[in-house]
């Protein structure tokens, strides 16, 4: 017997870049009427080739049952949330924050969106464009059990839903252990593979032998090849996102009273990165701190 299929819902998709776009796509795939949202002229050029419609702001979007956030910072959520309270009618919409943005700013503006009437779930993701593209994401819910149901069909079309909590702000502090993992990990693979090229290795014969053992890391594994890469690797993930993400896992440590000192010098790999021009560039590109550092990286090919 055939499954039922899930309804469709009308979505409202705020924030279509390099991972939004694709996981607005998948909405769309799954028969959810969306419409995105993004400032940058190039970034709805990109929506409309991929058949999404996309406004500049959320006040030209159409009233929608669901909104769901894919904006970089804090900031920009504040940003939105307030514009959306003063020119849209949030009562009976289900919010999904989706973004990257700390405990202490999505339980900030969750508040503001629940008095006027809205449902909140804090649900960031991580598995990166990839896995975006492939609706195959890892986002980590919280919120009540009511809210919660109510993202149950846009959350399954985007990947696995592990509920964590019914508090906002417990996706959120998850996300603050994986990325404090994530770029610890990145910045250690750097490390490793400006290690390999000092001691006279070439990094990618050496990159395929530790990743297959017991030093082995899903990092390790996808931005490996990309160090071996030049400046112009493929952007996939932005150092100054990691400039981002590390400052949010730093606060979090410090309101938690948290000691992180490997965090705290993978940070300074990031930042060291986004000081010498490399802010826009693939996150990878942090192995470019060791050249600058005395460690030259040997020429290869990808």
């Amino acid at each position: 017997m055939a499954s039922t299929p899930l309804p469709a819902r009308t979505i409202t998709f705020v924030g279509i870049g390099a991972i939004g776009l694709p996981m607005a796509t998948q909405l769309a795939a799954a028969g959810h009427r969306v419409t995105g949202v993004d400032p940058f002229p190039a970034a709805r050029e990109r929506a409309d080739a991929a058949g999404i419609s996309a406004v500049e702001s959320i006040t030209e979007a159409p009233q929608a049952d669901t909104v769901v956030v894919m904006v970089a910072t804090p900031d920009q959520l504040a940003e939105l949330v307030t514009l959306a309270l003063a020119d849209t009618d949030p009562a009976g919409q289900t919010w999904i924050i989706m973004s990257t943005v700390g405990p202490a700013s999505v339980v900030e503006q969750a508040a503001r969106l629940e008095a006027a009437g809205a449902a909140v779930v804090d649900a960031p993701v991580t598995g990166g464009v990839a896995r975006a593209s492939t609706g195959e994401l890892t986002m980590f819910v919280s919120g009540s059990p009511a809210a919660t149901a109510a993202a149950t069909e846009p959350l399954a079309a985007l990947g696995t839903a592990r509920i964590v909590g019914e508090a906002i702000g417990d996706g959120q502090a998850i996300k603050v252990v994986n990325q404090h993992l994530c770029a610890v990990h990145i910045a250690a693979a750097a490390e490793a593979l400006a290690l390999a090229s000092s001691l006279g290795l070439d990094p990618a014969a050496v990159l395929p032998l530790v990743e297959s053992g017991a030093a082995a890391s899903w990092m390790l594994s996808d931005r490996g090849p990309r160090m071996l890469q030049d400046t112009d690797a493929p952007v996939m993930s932005r150092v100054d996102i990691f400039v981002k993400d590390t400052g949010l896992v730093a606060d979090a440590a410090s309101a938690a009273g948290a000691a992180t000192p490997v965090l705290d010098a993978a940070r300074e790999r990031f930042l060291a990165a986004a000081a010498s021009g490399l802010g826009a560039r693939d996150d990878s590109r942090v192995i470019e701190t060791y050249q600058d550092a005395g460690h030259p990286r040997q020429e290869t090919h990808a």
